[in-house]
């Protein structure tokens, strides 16, 4: 199977309401294929099992959940270089993903690396709907990743 050069990650926990924006993002993407030429991956809640799609890609898309108590649906790009870029308040997972960008950056293989980060009021929320404040604003977060691929 031929890859493309570029990866979209989701990541986030799907069973935490708007926590999960990553990984809904990453399904519906994987299902509509309405942006081409990129791979999609859910990528859960993170961790060093993603490593190897990191080391896959040219270039790869995170979309992730954020605490930074901005409007909920506020859409941010960030281009972290280290694991010291990330904003402290990435949402739970947060440890896991800042390791990962440690890990590349020892190895020598770090990606062209775009992280969209989407303000959430909270990851208390249990269940598997987003809000309507995040679910409208998928459309904008899709144009956005659209400019960078």
């Amino acid at each position: 199977m031929k890859r493309s050069k570029t990866l979209l990650l989701g990541v986030g926990n799907y069973l935490m309401g708007d926590e999960g924006i990553g990984v809904h993002v990453a399904q519906r993407l994987a299902i509509s294929q309405e942006i081409p030429g990129i791979d999609v991956v859910d990528g859960g809640t993170g961790g060093f099992h993603l490593l190897e799609f990191f080391e896959q890609y040219e270039k790869v898309i995170l979309v992730d959940a954020t605490l930074d108590g901005l409007k909920p649906g506020t859409i941010r790009c960030i281009q972290p270089k280290y694991a010291s870029d990330f904003p402290p308040e990435i949402s739970a997972h947060d440890i896991g993903l800042k390791d990962l960008v440690s890990a590349l950056q020892l190895l020598g293989r770090m990606p062209e690396l775009y992280l969209f980060v989407v303000s959430i009021e909270s990851i208390q929320q249990q269940g598997m709907e987003l809000t309507n404040e995040i679910e409208e604003c998928i459309p904008l977060l899709l144009a956005s990743i659209r400019g960078v691929v």
